[in-house]
């Protein structure tokens, strides 16, 4: 790996990199690499009005250009050539996926495959790839049974869900480590996120590219899209507490989620852009600790005096019961530890929302 000096003349390619986890990584990158070039499209879904992100930093070169076409990569890549490519561009919404699975499919598969290609036809093979990928990848992942062995349960059937059986009789979730627990996804994105990760190690192993795949957990933070409806809960529990609402919260409250604030996850991206090693699984990103939906909905109906959150009994298909992360891998490899807890963060994103000029009650 270059050191800090050398990588001052470096050009770093951040696909996506206008959006939530790219604007928050773009001034750090600044400060690492001599060059940054975003390619973004914009989409209206995140970027209502179309224009370049205020919270873009300034310096960034930003191309409006999309991923899944090759000529994209035919008009960027022979002038950028980049050293570090962070791929961050993807379609996220897991109950979305489902219904548009062929857009998501389209954005995250065809994207990276054209996004490869055009490194080779171009003749830029960068020396590292970072790939955000999903906790989304494991689906439900491994349960012990009542004598402490592994099982895998597979997707919750509605039939199941109708009847409000939400955990698998007689077993106890664990946490999300690649290096114990095979992925298993049970939503269009999860499979499209274990895609991309297969696609890019295949590719990357055949041409000597360094690569660290992230596997990030809940992230949110200031920052977040506030208009688009499949990013993360925690900005519309904020916006329902705002207008005074009673949070809602499907299932039994107790869904377990390890929420990871923007901040932390900004921190690991660079790091895996920038540190020394790389690692040839997957590494896990997110909080240290798990919370279940219903401690989440509390802290934030307080911070805004809104009655106490209530249980529906609704579910969503596509999403598995519980989700946290063992993080200890990525302590390791990529000297990176989280440093805010969920008290903090939802301080953080509260205060954030509540400066914003437009920002409507849900």
């Amino acid at each position: 790996m270059q050191n800090s000096a050398n990588r001052s003349s470096e050009t770093v390619l951040v696909t996506g990199g206008a959006g939530f986890i790219g604007c928050a990584i773009s001034a750090s990158l600044l400060e690492s690499f001599g060059r940054v070039v975003v390619v973004d499209n914009l989409h209206p879904q995140i970027h209502e009005s179309g224009s370049r992100p205020e919270g873009l930093a300034d310096g960034v070169e930003l191309i409006v250009a999309d991923i899944t076409e090759a000529s994209t990569w035919d008009r960027v890549l022979p002038d950028l050539k980049p050293d570090v490519v962070i791929h961050l561009a993807a379609e996220t919404g897991t109950g979305q996926s489902l219904e548009e699975a062929t857009r998501h499919t389209h954005v995250n598969v065809v994207g990276t495959s054209q996004l490869l290609d055009g490194f080779l036809r171009n003749n830029a093979l960068p020396r590292r790839i970072v790939l955000t990928s999903s906790r989304a990848v494991y689906g439900e992942g491994a349960w012990r049974n009542s004598e402490g062995a592994f099982f895998y349960p597979g997707q919750r059937t509605s039939e199941t869900l109708d009847k409000s059986e939400w955990d698998f009789p007689n077993a106890e979730p664990t946490a999300m480590k690649a290096s114990e627990v095979f992925p298993a996804p049970v939503s269009v994105y999860g499979a499209t996120k274990l895609a991309q990760e297969h696609i890019l190690q295949a590719w990357a192993k055949s041409y000597g590219v360094e690569t660290a795949i992230l596997r990030l957990q809940n992230v949110y933070g200031p920052g977040q899209s506030l208009i688009n409806p499949y990013t993360g809960i925690m900005s519309l529990f904020c916006r329902m507490a705002m207008g005074g609402r009673s949070i809602p919260l499907y299932e039994d409250g107790q869904v377990r989620r390890d929420f990871i604030l923007i901040d932390d996850v900004a921190s690991a991206v660079v790091a895996g852009a920038t540190s020394a090693r790389t690692h040839p699984t997957p590494l896990d990103i997110g909080s240290g600790e798990f919370q279940t939906i219903g401690t989440a909905a509390e802290t934030i109906a307080a911070r805004y005096g809104a009655p106490a959150p209530h249980v529906t009994g609704q579910y969503r298909q596509g999403d598995v019961r519980h989700a946290w992360a063992d993080v200890s891998a990525a302590t390791s490899v990529l000297d990176w530890a989280p440093r805010f807890n969920l008290e903090q963060g939802i301080a953080r994103l509260a205060d954030w929302i509540d400066s914003q000029p437009d920002v409507r009650p849900a």
